[in-house]
């Protein structure tokens, strides 16, 4: 199943969120999204029904191996392009919310072709 945008960041969010507690529901993606209940419930029935996550009785969602290839793949690159954004000089905002945007679209090529250019000036 190819996930669209809002597939990867809802399983971006639970991934964060779950970083910071062990116990992630849905409200808590709602709150953190600002998302309303139904449009958080369909999500999560898709990303379930997909293969991405599961819910256990008390609500509780887990990220799958796949959910979690793809949630930490979307951290790794909304967090490296922000950096990389605001190490140029753009504001920590604006370089957040670019970052948001490129991390969807950006080719795994061209993503790994920054990361290397990161590394080799770090190194420096």
């Amino acid at each position: 199943m190819h996930l669209q945008e809002s597939g990867e960041m809802y399983l971006e969010t639970i991934y964060i969120l779950s970083k910071k507690s062990r116990a992630v529901r849905s409200i808590d993606v709602c709150e953190y999204m600002g998302y309303s209940k139904p449009s958080v419930s369909r999500a999560v029935g898709i990303l379930k029904k997909g293969g991405f996550l599961e819910m256990d009785n008390d609500g509780y969602l887990t990220l799958t191996e796949a959910g979690l290839e793809v949630a930490s793949k979307m951290y790794e690159r909304h967090t490296t392009l922000t950096d990389m954004l605001i190490h140029l000089g753009v504001s920590e905002e604006t370089a957040a919310e670019d970052a948001c945007k490129m991390e969807h679209d950006i080719s795994d090529e061209s993503f790994a072709a920054i990361k290397r250019h990161i590394e080799q000036n770090n190194k420096e």
